[in-house]
């Protein structure tokens, strides 16, 4: 969110052209004509011409297309039109031109803000301090899966595997007690069938009972990497998308509930770090962190990525710098950062 530090107006002359060249951020909020008209029912147009300027991250090089771009701001007629509300931000020590076309002189007002103040989002939120320790891991999601083998678990067998050995139910005892001649040799009689028990396997040879509970491990083994492979192939890839501006979208986690849309006051969870993995901000825990969607109280980037968004529901956007903190950085944040933030959305109002 932006603090108003200072009132700023101009007055565009016709025929005239008029260069400003902001001494802080100005955002322009007014556009209206005098109180004398020299035409009161022609029309006047405000044109405005900026520098454009397309930064390539990836090949660390800047494309010049075209050096500058002429827009019309708004156009006022006398008697109609005579005044129109605005919403634009002209940025620090850069050039702009402004040039009435009509008879009539324009009145231009607006105010000096800042972009940078302490409790700009999403900075400045009542978080905790970014301490990895402190993560709540039921909150926020990683792609990071560990490999069984790197922990030392290669070896470990499932608990059921454990049972498959015991394959005979204990006999039903005779109530009428044998003597002790019948019972010692029933009892080495029973122990040796079943240390000598045959099975029959493919092509009639004899296997042993032991190699029969090994067999049938294997195949339960074999079964269960059938089934996890067939579970990770029905899995739906997440699939990265790009939208206007720049942003890359990745839902990780899809929720539930009606999509978060212009407007609507919304409540989340975020990990911000540098294309370097450097974390920069976070809201893992706590109160989450709350704004209305698409009004201009967080970066650009933020107001476009969360769109759509569904209230549980986890996503990786990647932010360039014109949807994030600009050429200009801020604290934390170096001048023309790429941003990554893994968001969830907590809830919609």
């Amino acid at each position: 969110m932006s603090i108003a530090i200072g009132v700023w107006s101009i007055i565009l002359t016709p025929g005239k052209e008029e260069v400003v060249v902001p001494q802080a951020d100005l955002r322009i909020t007014n556009a209206a004509l005098g109180d004398e008209l020299a035409d009161a029912i022609g029309r006047t147009t405000v044109k405005f011409t900026y520098d454009t300027l397309i930064r390539v991250e990836d090949e660390d090089e800047e494309i010049e297309a075209p050096p500058t771009t002429t827009t019309i701001l708004c156009s006022l007629t006398g008697g109609k039109v005579e005044q129109v509300t605005t919403d634009l931000i002209l940025e620090e020590n850069e050039e702009y031109t402004f040039q009435v076309v009509g008879k009539n002189a324009v009145y231009l007002t607006g105010n000096y803000i800042d972009q940078t103040a302490a409790n700009q989002p999403p900075f400045g939120d009542d978080s905790d301090e970014d301490d990895e320790d402190d993560y709540d891991l039921r909150e926020v999601s990683s792609d990071v899966e560990m490999d069984p083998a790197e922990l030392g678990l290669d070896d470990v067998e499932s608990d059921a595997s454990r049972f498959e050995e015991v394959q005979d139910e204990e006999p039903v005892k005779s109530q009428k007690r044998p003597r002790e001649s019948d019972a010692d040799a029933s009892k080495a009689s029973k122990t040796e069938k079943k240390q000598n028990k045959k099975l029959k396997a493919e092509g009639g040879a004899a296997v042993p009972a032991g190699e029969e509970a090994e067999d049938k491990k294997d195949g339960k083994k074999d079964k269960k990497d059938k089934k996890d492979k067939k579970e990770a192939a029905d899995k739906p890839k997440v699939v990265e998308r790009e939208i206007a501006g720049g942003i890359k979208i990745k839902d990780t986690k899809v929720g539930t509930g009606p999509a978060a849309k212009k407007g609507n006051t919304v409540s989340m969870r975020y990990i911000g770090k540098l294309t370097n993995g450097k974390v920069f901000d976070s809201n893992t825990k706590g109160k989450p962190f709350t704004f209305h969607l698409g009004r201009g109280e967080v970066i650009k980037g933020w107001d476009e990525g969360i769109l759509g968004m569904q209230v549980g529901g986890e996503r990786k956007l990647t932010l360039p710098p014109a949807m994030g903190y600009g050429k200009r950085g801020t604290d934390g944040i170096p001048g023309n950062s790429t941003l990554i933030f893994e968001v969830k959305l907590m809830e919609i109002k």
